[in-house]
């Protein structure tokens, strides 16, 4: 309402009304400028307690050029040598995540609040998620290099160690939002606990268990590919001792290679994921 404009003769004054519409109340865009100044204050703490040398961002620039120059071009030479173990790198995480959906299965089961027995087989099923998820796959490389020996054994017992707390976690949300009424039907026939799962709840979370166990897997190759860093097999050996000899053109003919890899990875786990799901 302008102010050469008059309300309708009999109609009682509106009260209360700001002359002019505003998105926040003062009391909301207060607590926002108090989210933005914590999360300031916050940033500012982390870069002042990282003692960052400042002095290097000066020729950072220049550094980045004098690398790229050592890199181009590219000694393709070097690629047949980097065909085996690239392949390896995808058997890794290929049977890695086998590995893992085998083991998640059952994980999710008991950290499903409508599957689990009591509160201490949920608790049990929560703590292999939190363990699983928690520890990096190049931590577990590290473990398992030291229990197996270097190798792709190593590798593909790290991928599988840390999908494990990734798919169950999210199979455990589906099995959580099934539909209560097919449960209770099949187990008005008088079916085992074990035949409910299968016949009841298994069907309704497949689509969630294929999808995820895909999407899994294209992560698992990008992780795959640095293993070799601690010793654990693949691409990623090469990785590290062209970067090590500093033979900087072999180590853009691998880094090429990885991420033809993964972008191959990212279109077939798109497509089958669109397909399935």
């Amino acid at each position: 309402m302008t102010a050469h404009q008059q309300p309708p003769r009999g109609s009682a004054p509106m009260r209360g009304y700001p002359d002019q519409w505003e998105r926040y109340s003062p009391r909301e865009r207060f607590v926002r400028w108090l989210w933005l100044a914590g999360i300031a204050i916050a940033a500012a703490w982390s870069v002042s307690a990282l003692d960052i040398e400042w002095a290097f961002f000066a020729d950072a620039h220049e550094q980045a050029a004098d690398l790229i120059e050592r890199m181009w071009p590219p000694r393709w030479s070097y690629f047949p040598r980097i065909v085996q173990p690239l392949i390896e790198t995808l058997h890794i995480a290929t049977l890695g995540t086998m590995i893992a959906i085998v083991f998640a299965l059952p994980v999710a089961f008991l950290a499903a609040r409508n599957t689990t027995w009591n509160q201490g087989t949920w608790l049990i099923g929560r703590g292999m998620l939190v363990l699983s998820r928690s520890i990096n796959t190049v931590i577990w490389g590290l473990v398992f290099v030291a229990i197996f020996g270097p190798g792709p054994v190593a590798g593909i017992c790290a991928v599988a160690a840390r999908s494990v707390g990734f798919i169950a976690k999210l199979v455990a949300e589906a099995i959580e939002e099934v539909d209560a009424g097919q449960i209770e039907a099949v187990e008005a026939t008088g079916a085992s606990t074990l035949q409910v799962y299968g016949v009841a709840i298994l069907p309704q979370i497949l689509p969630v268990l294929i999808g995820t166990s895909i999407y899994r897997w294209d992560i698992n190759v990008r992780e795959s590919s640095v293993l070799g860093f601690v010793g654990a097999g693949g691409i990623g050996l090469l990785l590290y001792a062209s970067i090590n000899q500093f033979a900087w053109s072999q180590a853009i003919v691998i880094l090429i290679a990885i991420l033809g890899i993964v972008i191959i990875s990212e279109a077939l786990s798109a497509y089958v994921r669109s397909r399935i799901v």
